[in-house]
């Protein structure tokens, strides 16, 4: 008797779909990794067993259970984020960060089971955490093709490492920039 092949999801999702199934569906059951990338960052408040929180306090109950959390950014977040920051201490060590300028894609990987890539910043507007009339129009695709997932995680990883760095032309915005080659000097 033969098994049925296994099929891939692979969705398109908008608007307050991403914040359902992304920020509030995948991202708090993470059991090992979370892998976070965005242009723009902002105090994305999500809900919490019928609290909204901000979505730094998610970020700080997976590190409290020890999931890796890694979060690429191109700019510095707003001042509310920073206050916000810094009522979770855990993750001051507990997530890892790295700020690039350069970075402009926007994905969210969950144990290298799931993943959303598309438009949407990781603000509340952009992930549809606000309401219809302030939310971003946004799109893009969940799935858990292993395929799609290794691509979107090989992308991640190469700007992580610093391996894209090198013959950047805008190393003079980069505040991580001497830490990363020096990472690559040196190897894993």
């Amino acid at each position: 008797m033969s098994r049925p092949k296994y099929r891939s999801m692979l969705e398109f999702i908008t608007d307050r779909k991403i914040y359902e199934k992304v920020i509030c569906g995948c991202v708090p059951k993470a059991k090992k990794f979370v892998w976070l990338a965005t242009a723009d960052l902002k105090d994305l408040h999500v809900d919490k067993q019928g609290k909204m929180v901000p979505f730094l306090e998610i970020l700080s109950d997976l590190v409290a259970k020890r999931v890796e959390v890694r979060l690429l950014h191109a700019k510095e977040p707003g001042r509310a984020f920073r206050q916000d920051f810094d009522k979770y201490p855990n993750l001051i060590g507990g997530m890892e960060r790295i700020l690039c300028p350069r970075v402009h894609f926007k994905a969210v990987v969950v144990d290298g089971d799931f993943a959303y890539t598309g438009s949407a910043n990781l603000t509340g507007a952009g992930m549809g955490a606000k309401s219809t009339d302030k939310r971003n129009f946004e799109s893009g695709i969940i799935t858990d093709d292993a395929k799609i997932i290794d691509k979107i995680m090989d992308q991640f990883d190469k700007i992580w490492r610093g391996e894209r760095c090198r013959g950047g032309k805008r190393k003079q915005f980069c505040a991580d920039f001497e830490d990363l080659l020096a990472h690559e000097e040196k190897g894993p």
